[in-house]
């Protein structure tokens, strides 16, 4: 099991590598299972397709956003760990410049199970103000902060919750 996970992780990373470099239309499950240091049987072990892995992956950025979240000592720590996270992940930069349909996707709050568990997430961690920091969050995917706007920011929000 450990190897099986270890597995799907080194393919998730090098999916969000190769994301990052081409986007996510570019990107094909033969250069993923390079990044991965994997076979491309060992991706498709994993995933039967390419929309599996995006929503895999997707997935687990979730989680680990939350998990690091859930670690922050304050709400404004947290605040700014999700804030500084989003806005530098090059996986994100590159899909507002080679993939904005997918981006529109991403930020349209709908039904979908991954939408539910970014909610739920963030209602732990923020209770009732959930709705707000995620719409903050939302807008930081197509308009990145800098270290210190996201430090301003998160100090605003945590005064607010």
């Amino acid at each position: 099991m450990a190897t099986h996970q270890r597995s799907r992780s080194s393919i998730l990373s090098g999916a969000k590598v190769v994301i990052a470099q081409v986007g996510s239309y570019e990107s094909n499950m033969l250069d993923i299972a390079e990044k991965a240091e994997v076979s491309r049987a060992t991706v498709y072990n994993h995933f039967s397709d390419k929309e599996e892995m995006m929503l895999c992956l997707v997935e687990s950025e979730i989680q680990r956003l939350a998990e690091l979240a859930m670690h922050a000592p304050t709400k404004r720590d947290a605040l700014y760990v999700l804030s500084t996270e989003i806005s530098k992940d090059p996986a994100l930069a590159k899909m507002i410049q080679s993939d904005p349909l997918d981006i529109a996707k991403f930020v349209t709050v709908t039904e979908h199970p991954l939408w539910k568990l970014a909610q739920s997430s963030l209602e732990s961690l923020f209770g009732e103000s959930h709705g707000v920091v995620l719409h903050w969050l939302i807008g930081q995917i197509a308009s990145p902060l800098a270290p210190t706007e996201s430090a301003k920011q998160a100090d605003q929000m945590a005064r607010t919750l």
